[in-house]
């Protein structure tokens, strides 16, 4: 698609056709959906004599869709295989570049969001350079297909209108083919790889959490065994961003206890937001000298000294 002849006249061509015969053909092969769209861009290459640049929306968000829609199999798979793969090639030549060059100057809170920033504009050049192209190409394909029509039945209308309906028009079947796969592709996405940038997120997450509860749980406990008291007014020196820690005679869940120390997960982002509000509670048993703890986070999470139930 971004490889199209700009010769004049443009490719496939039929001067011997006068404008009405042309404009018949035309509407054989484009089919009623957006007639009026693509007679009006075959009509201003046909008068300038070449192709040229031209904005195309549907091509821009959703090219594959859009070839599947207008019948254009083969070229979507092309596009699929060597068009997606020259893009990632891109990506990671240029991630990799970057991660030697820049990346070290980059804070750490912000890499993943750098990565993704770089991978999304190389993606969206190749979207606009698809979108510009995308009318030259399409009125190559129907000047070929008409130029076949004419080929293989020269003095039959009725044969080569049956041609252009064939190989032109629309497909519902393959713009729902094409949405199909993309959310096919967003649930591997989903179910494969986001997991994998997920865990050690959550696991470090879950470390601080833990070790932040544990650490105050201790001086906790030590306070208590003097005083035979809780120390709700403690000051807290290891609470985070992330993990916001509380002393109190009572915690939501526990039946029995005069002292916890509660962790709660808070303002971690995407894609481990449903940690947020989560638990981690270590608790004093009145009649005696033990600490027991209890979580909200089910059993995978949860620290194995922690219980769920």
């Amino acid at each position: 698609m971004l490889f199209i002849e700009t010769d004049s006249p443009p490719p496939f061509y039929q001067e011997q056709l006068t404008p009405t015969r042309r404009n018949q053909l035309d509407k054989w092969f484009i089919g009623h959906r957006s007639q009026r769209y693509y007679l009006k861009r075959f009509e201003q290459f046909d008068q300038q004599g070449y192709l040229s640049p031209k904005w195309h929306w549907a091509a821009f968000f959703v090219t594959f869709p859009w070839l599947l829609y207008r019948k254009r199999y083969m070229d979507a798979i092309v596009y699929s295989v060597a068009g997606w793969s020259f893009i990632q090639l891109n990506i990671a030549i240029v991630l990799v570049m970057f991660e030697f060059l820049a990346m070290s100057y980059i804070p750490d809170a912000y890499q993943i969001a750098t990565r993704i920033g770089i991978a999304a504009i190389i993606w969206l050049f190749w979207s606009f350079m698809v979108a510009r192209w995308t009318d030259a190409y399409y009125y190559r394909m129907a000047r070929r297909e008409i130029a076949d029509a004419i080929n293989d039945y020269p003095r039959d209308e009725a044969a080569q209108q049956a041609h252009l309906h064939r190989e032109g028009g629309v497909s519902l079947f393959g713009l729902g083919l094409g949405f199909g796969l993309f959310a096919f592709a967003l649930i591997v996405i989903k179910v494969q790889f986001l997991p994998l940038i997920a865990k050690p997120q959550a696991n470090e997450v879950l470390f601080d959490a833990y070790d932040s509860a544990k650490t105050v749980q201790n001086r906790v406990a030590l306070v208590y065994r003097q005083t035979g008291q809780c120390p709700v007014g403690l000051p807290i020196n290891t609470e985070t961003e992330q993990i916001r820690i509380q002393i109190d005679t009572k915690a939501a869940g526990v039946p029995k206890t005069d002292c916890a120390v509660i962790a709660t997960i808070q303002n971690v982002k995407f894609p481990i937001r449903y940690l947020n509000n989560q638990t981690l509670v270590f608790y004093h048993l009145p009649d005696g000298d033990n600490w027991d703890c209890m979580s909200s986070l089910n059993k995978k999470q949860a620290p194995k000294s922690c219980s769920t139930e």
